[in-house]
């Protein structure tokens, strides 16, 4: 089952197009990554799945729900988690998971407890305040806060950023066990070498179009790196690098 799904979505601020006729669909259990430069339409991506914007044309599902004609239902089964995760930081993580949880409403679909563990938090910080956490600490809270409302999709926006490799390769790790827990994961990240990792379909965006779309496992990382920089010929070189 495609648990995210979009067609023909597109978006417009006046003139310009931030998000054109954007066809993608996300499988249950698979992670679908969205790659770019700043500019590209993927976090206006996310916030259409979210509902936060209004397609111009085109839809966008989650879990079978249109979400222009209930974006609540639709928000209900999406977990969300953004480049900087806000918590409160005087209260521990189990706290700001327990307060979260709370006000996502519907019932708890797995205990706190399990689902900090399922997150990769370790058990020695679930009763430490958030403001002596790292930002990878406060990412896994994130996921936490997803997982336990019973998410059926995943939307993570530049989720590894700041992160360093020890971090980034532990979130990529927990992004897939996400995925095999029957969860469909949209990530978008400027993070080639990670993205090739984590995810099982990549696309290339720029400009708002999608421009390319590949099964990771058939490019090396240098392949990649490779295509991706032809997409990007006319872009300056900080946007590509991005």
């Amino acid at each position: 089952m495609h648990r995210l799904e979009a067609h023909g979505l597109s978006r417009t601020f006046g003139s310009h197009v931030a998000v054109s006729e954007l066809d993608l669909s996300v499988p249950a259990g698979s992670v679908f990554g969205l790659l770019g430069p700043n500019g590209a339409g993927k976090t206006t991506t996310i916030h259409l799945f979210l509902g936060l914007l209004e397609p111009t044309a085109g839809s966008c599902r989650v879990d079978g729900v249109e979400v222009a004609s209930d974006p609540g239902a639709a928000r209900r089964r999406l977990g969300y988690v953004p480049e900087s995760v806000a918590l409160y930081p005087e209260l521990t993580g189990l706290e700001n998971l327990e307060f979260f949880a709370g006000l996502a409403g519907g019932g708890v679909a797995r205990s706190h407890r399990e689902v900090l563990r399922s997150a990769g938090l370790q058990e020695e910080a679930w009763s430490r305040r958030v403001e002596t956490y790292s930002k990878g600490m406060r990412q896994k809270v994130g996921i936490a806060i997803a997982l336990a409302k019973g998410a059926k999709a995943l939307l993570l926006d530049e989720p590894a950023s700041g992160l360093d490799p020890h971090a980034s390769r532990e979130l990529s790790h927990l992004v897939r066990e996400l995925a095999g827990d029957d969860v469909a994961v949209l990530m978008a990240t400027h993070d080639l070498f990670r993205a090739r990792e984590t995810c099982d379909r990549l696309a290339i965006m720029r400009h708002g179009r999608k421009v390319a779309e590949l099964e990771a496992a058939e490019l090396t990382a240098h392949e990649l790196e490779q295509l991706y920089v032809e997409q990007m010929r006319d872009e300056s070189p900080e946007a590509v690098r991005r």
